[in-house]
C-alpha cells in the first residue's frame, strides 16, 4: 500500500482504499468472493480435465466446485469482509 503525495489517501494498485460506504464494502467483498470462486473453479476444471485425459482417470468434475471453488470463495470472503469493514470504520472515525 502506498500513500499518494497529492491527496494523502492510501492506494493499492492505483485504487483508493477509503471512501467506501457499508454497502459498497459488503458488495466489494462479495464480488471478490464470487470472482475467486469462479476463477479457481475454472482453473481446477481445466487442471482436472488434463489430469483425466493424460492419466486416464475418471475423477468427477463436481469435485472442483466442492473441494476447490467453494473453499477458495469462502476463504476470500472471510478475509475480505473484515478488511473492508475496517476500512469503512476507519473512514467513519476520521470524519
Amino acid at each position: 500500500m502506498m500513500q499518494s503525495p497529492e491527496s494523502g489517501r492510501e492506494r493499492f494498485l492505483g485504487f483508493p482504499l477509503e471512501g467506501f460506504s457499508l454497502f459498497q464494502s459488503l458488495l466489494l467483498s462479495l464480488a471478490l468472493a464470487f470472482l475467486t470462486f469462479f476463477a479457481s473453479t475454472c482453473i481446477a476444471i481445466f487442471a482436472l480435465l488434463a489430469w483425466n485425459y493424460i492419466g486416464h482417470h475418471a475423477v468427477n468434475f463436481a469435485d472442483t466446485y466442492r473441494y476447490v471453488g467453494f473453499p477458495a470463495g469462502v476463504l476470500v470472503l472471510v478475509v475480505a469482509v473484515p478488511f473492508f469493514l475496517v476500512l469503512w470504520v476507519k473512514a467513519k472515525v476520521r470524519k
